[in-house]
């Protein structure tokens, strides 16, 4: 036990911070994942804060954003004519989950294979946020630093006991 003293310290804090820092690891790996992914499928996100979100993550595939002037009669039929998959990434407040539902509903046979991603992303954020745009802002708070994806920054390097 003692070889472990310096890591969990005196207190709580610290033990909580460990749980944190494994948090943010395991939605560093989702977000992997997801971004490879997403260099053949587009996701399809509310809005351009929720993009540049993951931009700033370092997505690099196409991401569509819902609300683009639009209506969402005119967005599906584009959508339906233009892939044969893509990722639903609404966000999972009271208008995102209505959201999600009317899409899902309009562009079905092209969203199901990936229809867990949204559910794993509510799972490993918790309660702590519910907009994809919050997402770099809940990894850099568990992680004590700015992640990306399609790059090593150590996260999944550090050891977790």
């Amino acid at each position: 036990m003692e070889k472990y003293s310096s890591a969990l310290g005196n207190g709580d804090n610290n033990a909580l911070d460990l749980l944190e820092l494994e948090r943010a690891k395991r939605l560093k790996e989702f977000l992997e994942l997801l971004y490879e992914i997403n260099k053949s499928t587009p996701l399809i996100v509310e809005g351009k804060r929720d993009l540049l979100a993951l931009r700033k993550l370092g997505f690099v595939g196409e991401i569509i954003t819902v609300h683009s002037g639009k209506g969402l009669y005119d967005f599906c039929y584009n959508i339906l004519d233009r892939f044969n998959k893509i990722i639903l990434l609404m966000d999972w407040d009271e208008n995102g989950d209505i959201l999600q539902k009317k899409l899902s509903d309009n562009l079905r046979g092209l969203w199901e294979e990936f229809s867990h991603f949204r559910e794993v992303l509510k799972m490993l954020c918790q309660k702590d946020i519910k907009a994809i745009e919050d997402i770099p802002i809940l990894l850099k708070r568990l992680s004590g630093t700015d992640v990306k994806v399609g790059e090593s920054d150590g996260l999944l390097d550090k050891t977790i006991l």
